[in-house]
């Protein structure tokens, strides 16, 4: 009895010092309920802690995370939290990012300056660093004029643009060195060859590609989810890219229509001159904008209305379903025309008073049951 009792004691311990060992790494995939964390060169398939289920933290491919509960024996582990992030991009769903890389096609689907104005703002608006990426240069005859546009258009914004093609290689050179040891994502409606791309930086990866669809003119989707992939750059260096799930199209509707303005810097930068502080710039009167247009590429200018018009659906829907919005940024007018934006406190950062407090009532939801119990509705 005493060996038996000896025996169930250290296997016990050596149990314990599995479970308890503690790693941080980075979540590379996302892929229905299992969330695959990359730590050192192990690949770890990992839950989320109940505790961090009951709290309804969100994770996204890109989070730093600490795991634990770790079994060598099947590379399985808990993630028990997760880290805070430098920033965030909601679609496509990605965290923890130095730049955004969006994708653009000559040919099949054809250059959609509006679409390419979207991501652009989408980047802006979450404050990260994009460049410009035209693919399938090898599908047109007339390149050299589409370059000079695009050039036109977007350098002087301070832009990069740069060409490529993933069928004869042209420009990956270019690519290679624009996310040698950053941590890049592809953006860009579906069929411009976002995979096809990352097939050419590295072959062995074989990704999924499709052709454009004959019917509608539009790319078809081919990566499902968003993963994050370590590709070999040049010796000794690599990078990490994400490839994302293309979107057919992209609306602003979580943002008001002044603040559409601050995405695009041309407009910006002449409306310091408008005679009203809270000109639109569509068709105001007194408006420097409106009065410069020849200053304006027109599709940026044509971007900006659409955008504006989307925001206004969205600031109805604010108004008149009487819901309001939880603002980060405050504006303030300051002498002359300048304006001050000052950060303040959002309502999930005020305390709640112990009255208050007990006052709560713990309410459960269909929609939790839905989110706890995934596996009944799929």
């Amino acid at each position: 009895m005493v060996k038996y009792g000896l025996g169930l004691l250290i296997f016990c311990q050596k149990n314990q010092v599995k479970t308890n060992l503690s790693l941080t790494g980075k979540i590379i995939k996302i892929h229905s309920d299992f969330i695959y964390v990359r730590s050192g060169d192990k690949v770890y398939e990992c839950r989320l802690r109940d505790r961090l289920k009951k709290e309804k933290t969100e994770i996204f491919t890109g989070d730093h995370v600490r795991i634990e509960e770790i079994s060598p024996e099947t590379d399985q582990a808990a993630i028990t939290e997760v880290f805070e992030r430098k920033n965030l991009m909601q679609r496509p769903s990605i965290a923890n990012i130095d730049q955004v890389i969006i994708v653009a096609s000559l040919a099949e689907p054809g250059l959609d300056f509006l679409q390419l104005n979207r991501y652009l703002c989408l980047a802006k608006l979450n404050g990260i660093p994009a460049l410009i990426c035209i693919n399938k240069i090898d599908l047109r005859d007339n390149e050299e004029k589409m370059f000079n546009q695009a050039r036109s258009i977007y350098e002087p914004l301070g832009y990069k643009v740069i060409f490529t093609s993933a069928l004869d290689g042209s420009g990956i050179k270019h690519l290679q060195s624009c996310i040698c040891e950053k941590v890049s994502v592809l953006a860009g409606m579906s069929g411009v060859g976002k995979s096809s791309l990352l097939n050419k930086l590295n072959p062995e990866l074989n990704l999924r590609t499709k052709n454009v669809s004959l019917k509608s003119g539009r790319g078809i989707h081919t990566t499902r989810h968003t993963e994050l992939i370590e590709i070999p750059v040049s010796e000794g260096q690599s990078c990490q890219i994400a490839d994302t799930p293309g979107f057919s199209y992209l609306k602003f509707d979580t943002i008001m229509p002044s603040e559409v303005m601050d995405l695009f810097d041309e407009i910006k930068k002449l409306s310091t001159k408008c005679h009203f502080s809270d000109c639109l710039h569509l068709e105001e009167a007194g408006c420097n904008v409106v009065s410069n247009l020849n200053k304006i590429d027109e599709s940026r200018y044509l971007s900006y209305k659409t955008f504006v018009k989307e925001a206004f659906e969205y600031k109805k829907h604010i108004t008149s379903t009487g819901q309001k919005q939880e603002m980060t940024v405050k504006t303030i007018d300051s002498p002359g025309k300048e304006k001050t934006r000052i950060f303040k406190a959002g309502s999930r950062a005020k305390e709640d008073s112990r009255r208050k407090s007990r006052q709560k009532i713990n309410r459960v939801s269909i929609m939790d049951d839905v989110y706890y119990n995934k596996d009944d509705f799929e």
